[in-house]
């Protein structure tokens, strides 16, 4: 990127992050917004980039004005204004900000949990909310920022019950798009390649699309029982029970008519163990409420017995392979 795209692109994040540190956005602006994020993802990063930085100023600029490290402004310590009213202090924030950086002024590390395959792990956030992840998941959890408490969700699979705290919203990266909620109960599954569901249990959710042809065009509302899947860049809906999507936390899963590619998929993810599926049974449906836990029980007794139709076979390299008998 030329150095004045990259000053103009510096500028621009800069000025949305001394805005949203202001009032709510109206309408006009979050469209506004919206279509900045649209052009790739340097905006994100650098928007993201800027917003810690000013979390991280909030609370060190007391100390720091008092140590003579800089001189503000009295305005600037006084109760926020809206950007268009204060030129000099977005300036001024962007100087702060550059200059916490370059000092070096220690800053608080995200919490990262990660769970192997075959294990969950329920953990207690700062806020009260809770977060249950399956096998295999990658959270990132960054509540360091003062008007939102933000998750990245790199892959795996999460259920958030989130404390309701509207001055706060409950944000959850993943790779395929933004979830956005201030209090309620929704379960996520994401991979690297951009795959996305979202499925809403309690309360409403909001989904921005990162990849495909809706990406960041629009904002997705979602209500109790709806899931969304985003997969190769197409979008699909469809109601759900709620609580079959959660049953994982108890060691189960349940399918409804899935694809035996789809089945075999969610247990070779939880077990990190390869399963190869023949294309002339890969679309076969299946139905019913199976342990997740128990990969061999699946494999040589209950896919057998609910798909008579089709062979398990077990392979010398510790894969198996599911073929038309």
């Amino acid at each position: 990127m030329k150095s004045r795209d990259q000053s103009e692109l510096r500028d621009e994040a800069i000025r949305w992050a001394v805005r949203l540190e202001g009032e709510p956005l109206t309408v006009a602006e979050q469209g506004e917004l919206d279509r900045w994020l649209a052009g790739g993802p340097e905006p994100r990063a650098e928007l993201s980039r800027y917003c810690q930085l000013s979390a991280d100023l909030e609370r060190h600029l007391p100390g720091l004005v008092a140590a003579g490290a800089f001189a503000v402004e009295k305005e600037t310590m006084q109760a926020r204004r809206p950007w268009w009213r204060r030129p000099v202090s977005a300036i001024g924030l962007a100087a702060a900000a550059a200059a916490l950086f370059w000092i070096g002024w220690p800053r608080p590390q995200p919490q990262t949990v990660s769970t192997p395959a075959a294990h969950r792990q329920s953990i207690a956030l700062a806020d009260g909310s809770r977060a249950d992840l399956n096998a295999r998941t990658s959270l990132q959890v960054d509540f360091s920022g003062r008007g939102r408490r933000l998750v990245r969700l790199e892959q795996g699979e999460a259920l958030f019950q989130v404390a309701n705290d509207p001055t706060r919203p409950f944000i959850v990266e993943t790779p395929g798009g933004i979830v956005r909620v201030t209090g309620t109960i929704f379960n996520v599954r994401t991979g690297l390649s951009g795959h996305l569901e979202v499925t809403v249990l309690q309360g409403a959710v909001e989904v921005v699309p990162l990849v495909g042809p809706a990406a960041a065009s629009e904002t997705l509302r979602l209500r109790p029982g709806d899931q969304l899947t985003l997969e190769a860049g197409a979008l699909s809906y469809r109601q759900v029970q709620p609580e079959t999507v959660a049953a994982w936390r108890d060691g189960w899963v349940v399918f409804d008519a899935a694809p035996l590619r789809e089945v075999l998929g969610r247990f070779a993810d939880f077990h990190r163990r390869p399963i190869a599926v023949a294309p002339e049974v890969a679309e076969l449906r299946l139905s019913g409420r199976f342990g997740l836990d128990d990969l061999e029980g699946f494999l040589f007794a209950d896919l057998e017995r609910a798909l008579p139709a089709v062979r398990v076979e077990r392979r010398p390299d510790g894969s198996a392979h599911v073929a038309r008998r």
